[in-house]
Parts: structure tokens; sequence; C-alpha cells
């Protein structure tokens, strides 16, 4: 059986810490491992249980071509299928299947087990996820899904209904969507799970599904075609229209790190960064990127979070708000991680047709760009630290501290770091958005033989 982490979602329910260039599930917020002190990001620690469980070697990503760089910076040695838009998980699941049919050496008999990134969970989780092969060879049915046990009447969960149970899976007879305590209560009573939004297809039955819409099954095919598929939720494509589901319990500790309530809940300190938080307060978790100190005091029941593209502080009973709240901010993400270090906007000004962009790099030992060039602006850069190298329209040019150099419009350009490398950079001109990124390679073999030619 193969496996699919779902991992394209942008995760405003986090907002300020995450981002369309940071989502959530690589925030570096939740413990490693249960009780510890160390912090890793969503993707991390279930890549980590994927690999515990000995299946991280049949397990693909699947995400933007945006979060590739990310991707890699948090989980070297892992397999990425790119989703070329953003269309929903009915579209994400179809092209997950369509690369493993294609790239990653499944047949059309195959199963994969499809995941989201985001679950709390523990190795039994994954153990319990192997089941639904057999499951769905068992039962004959159409999808298998997995739910947890509740251990309390959630409202923030969808519910699994039970039918028929049979030995060691039950079918399905339908779904209940974040109902009220009472209705939750109920539900508990009638051996409802709470919905995992794990499920298990086989691979060839997806495929056909892109036929419906007039799409390659391939890969590449699929992928040039992308938009004419419809943005929808797998749940509404496949699962309400299904007539045969199955299920397997899974026992154990679960939870949807969706919310900051959620996420302040499994925190092992109630404190990350420059954080003085009053011995007054109860119930309270504070998390600060910013340089500057944040003090709390005399507060309960709250999150207080503050980053570079904003500050929220609110009732732990409001959290499920923020998306609603985030979605009303468009402007540029202020910090971004890629696969070479990190990068932090200072100052971005448009004014009368001219803009400038005033950035913070930073790139980790031994990392490169890629060789670009710009078409409608220049670039001024001054060393802060590290040394490092740039290859500019062929010429190779050191870097060290205090150093500066103004690269003109349309100038190829790269650079590499030797040593933690820190630089101011400036853009001016008619554009400083991504849209003028225009990238020859990534390759740093292929940018130094350039200054060879």
């Amino acid at each position: 059986m193969y496996y699919v982490l779902l991992s394209g979602g942008s995760g405003k329910r986090l907002w300020p810490l995450s981002n369309d260039a940071r989502p959530k599930q690589y925030l570096k917020v939740v413990n490693k491992e249960t009780n510890s002190m160390e912090h890793c990001s969503m993707l991390q620690r279930v890549w980590d249980q994927l690999q515990e469980a000995g299946i991280a070697g049949n397990a693909v990503i699947t995400a933007g071509g945006e979060q590739v760089e990310l991707i890699k910076s948090q989980v070297q040695d892992a397999k990425i299928a790119v989703e070329p838009g953003r269309r929903d998980t009915f579209a994400a699941v179809l092209v997950s299947c369509a690369w493993l049919h294609s790239c990653g050496g499944a047949s059309a008999e195959d199963y994969a087990a499809i995941m989201p990134v985001d679950p709390y969970t523990e190795s039994a989780y994954f153990e319990t996820v192997k089941k639904l092969e057999q499951v769905m060879k068992v039962s004959g049915a159409e999808v298998g899904l997995m739910g947890a046990a509740p251990s309390y009447p959630a409202t923030k969960y969808g519910y699994i209904l039970p039918g028929e149970k049979k030995e060691g899976w039950m079918e399905v007879r339908g779904f209940a969507e974040k109902p009220d305590e009472e209705q939750a209560e109920k539900l508990m009573e009638q051996g409802a799970l709470w919905n995992c939004g794990v499920f298990c297809v086989r691979i060839g039955d997806i495929l056909e599904r892109a036929k419906k819409y007039g799409v390659p099954e391939d890969y590449q095919g699929l992928c040039a075609s992308y938009e004419k598929l419809p943005k929808i939720s797998f749940d509404y494509e496949v699962l309400e229209k299904a007539e045969h589901l199955a299920a397997v319990e899974f026992r154990g500790f679960w939870k949807d790190l969706g919310t900051w309530d959620a996420l302040a809940d499994q925190m092992s300190t109630d404190t990350i960064g420059n954080v003085v938080l009053d011995e007054t307060c109860e119930n309270t978790q504070v998390i600060n990127e910013l340089k500057m100190p944040v003090a709390v005091m005399g507060t309960r029941d709250l999150v207080v979070v503050a980053s570079q593209d904003g500050i929220l502080v609110t009732d732990k009973n409001q959290t499920a708000r923020v998306k609603e709240i985030a979605s009303g901010f468009s402007s540029r993400p202020m910090f971004e991680e890629r696969r070479w270090g990190t990068l932090e906007t200072l100052d971005d000004t448009e004014s009368q047709g001219k803009a400038t962009l005033t950035r913070k790099i930073h790139i980790y030992d031994g990392m490169t760009s890629s060789y670009h060039y710009h078409q409608y602006r220049d670039e001024i850069w001054t060393v802060l630290s590290g040394t490092g190298e740039l290859i500019l329209e062929g010429t190779k040019i050191p870097l060290s501290q205090g150093k500066a150099v103004c690269i003109r419009k349309n100038q190829r350009h790269a650079v590499k770091a030797f040593r933690d490398f820190e630089y101011i950079e400036i853009h001016v001109g008619t554009s400083t958005g991504s849209d003028d990124i225009n990238r020859i390679t990534f390759n740093w073999d292929e940018i130094e033989l350039s200054h060879i030619l």
C-alpha cells in the first residue's frame, strides 16, 4: 500500500504565524515527542512517525509548487507530488494517485491511504492506517475510512456513523458534521467515531474518475489539464455518493491541530520566544517570533501570538474565527522559509508606479539560491555577516561583511554561502513581486559553468 500526505493548505486558522508562504504544517511549534521540549513542524513530526512505522519509503507528500523548497528544507528524503494549483481535496487526491501510478511505481490495482499532514497522534495511529488495505479487500468497499474513538463529546469534529459491525471493521451508514454538545453525546452513545480525514482508495478507481472531466490519467497530462477539474472536496465528490463504505476504529490519542486552542493545549511550555508571562495568568499560552519582548499579565484562557505578519490576542473559545478575520488581510508575507534559508521583509512600499522592497536574507552554510534575473527592478546588496560568492553574469564576486554590490535589471545572478551568510537586499523598480523572478537553474554546477563559459 502507498501513503499520501496532503500538505497543500495555507492554514490561515493559525494566522499570524501561518500564511501562504509558510502554511501551518511547516511551523516549528509542536513537540517533537510527547512531553518533549524540542520543537518541530507538524510535517516533520508526522514524517518521523511514518519512518518509525516503516512506511515512509512508500509515502509521498502532495503540495503546491511554492511549498517544494520548504518541504525539502524540513524533510530531505521525501518524495513530492506537485499540485499545479489549488482545487480542493478531490483534485489533490486525483493528482496524488496519478503521480503514484506514473512516477511512484504503483499499479492501478494498488491501494493508497490518504492522510492529512496535521494530526497530533501516536504511533498506533499509523499501525491502524496499515489495516485499511486488508479492510478494502475483505469488505469490497469503494472507500475505506479510519475514525478515532471519541474521548469526549467534541463539537469541532465531524463524526462517522457506524453501521453493522464486522470482524475488525464496520460498515458506514453516514456522517454527521460538527454537532452541538447534546448531539455529540448521542453520537458517542451510538458508537460514532471522530472523522480523522483518513481514507483508503484503489488507485485505478480514482484514475477512472479523470474520464468524467475529460482529463488524462497520467501525471504530466493531468497537470497540464488541471484547470478543467472542479474545485470540490473529496467528501462531496466521492464519499457522499458512495454506496459502500467501510471504516476501522483507532483507539488512542488523536487531535487535529487546526486551531490555536488545540495547538496551545499540546505545548510543553506556555511560552515560545522572548516572553514574560506573569504568575497572575491562567491557561494562557504566548508565542513570540519578534525580537522585541512580549509581556502578558492577569489573563485567563488566552492565546497570544506575535510575528512579523501581525499580532493575535484571542480567547481560546474564539480561535475558530481566526481564519475569518485573517481572510481580510492581503499583505505580502513578512517572514518566509526556503530550502536555502530565510527571508524577512523589513519594508514594502509602492508609490506613483515605483516600488521598493527591503529584506534581510539569511542563507545557510553551503546553500545556494537559483540563477535568475529580474526584468523590472534593480537590486542593491549589503553584506551583514558571513562569507559567500556571487555569480553575476558569469563573473565570480567574493562577498564578506561590509561588501556592497548593485545588480541591474536583466542581469543573471546567484549566490552561495560559504559560512552562514546574511545580507540586506533592496529592490527598486516598477515591480517587486514574485512574478518578476525569472529562474534559469537551481544547479550550482550549471551556474558555475556559466562562469567558465
